[in-house]
């Protein structure tokens, strides 16, 4: 049993390290989709202190058309600000792939619009100026959830 996380076109090193890490600790896939903001070269990983990486179940993927063909048969949940339910209302499944975009960007736009059923968001309050929630605590929420509702499988 897996989750598979997506981290589409990441620019921040360490929230794709902590990310990385979480889905480590919990047997997920990670997927990392082009073009990255860092690099993933052995000694830039060792110079950050990234000794977890030789567990992360990583795929890595030259654009986000090359990864939706290869996985066009998976169910796709993207978190986005504009996803029209909570996340706690997704009904997560072995192998279902969580989608997040970039920090500065989130998801494509038109993206979002054609997987509108699949778009969950995780609340926040209507008085905040905040646009949204830091990439690797978005991702760790979700996907706790979704291990969640699966029984925390192999998970200790």
């Amino acid at each position: 049993m897996s989750i598979h996380i997506v981290l589409v076109e990441p620019e921040i090193p360490p929230n794709t390290g902590n990310i990385a890490r979480s889905c480590a600790a919990t047997d997920s896939v990670l997927h990392l989709v082009k073009p990255l903001g860092f690099s993933l070269d052995e000694k830039s990983l060792r110079r950050a202190g990234l000794d977890y990486w030789p567990y992360v179940r990583l795929e890595v993927h030259e654009s986000l058309e090359e990864f939706l063909e290869k996985y066009k048969s998976r169910r796709m949940w993207l978190s986005t600000t504009k996803g029209g339910k909570y996340y706690t209302e997704a009904d997560f499944r072995d192998d279902d792939m969580i989608l997040f975009g970039k920090e500065t960007a989130g998801l494509p736009r038109e993206f979002i619009e054609s997987r509108r059923d699949m778009a969950v968001r995780i609340p926040m309050s209507e008085s905040t100026r905040l646009r949204s929630f830091n990439l690797s605590n978005a991702a760790n929420i979700v996907l706790f959830e979704a291990l969640r509702q699966l029984g925390f499988p192999g998970l200790r």
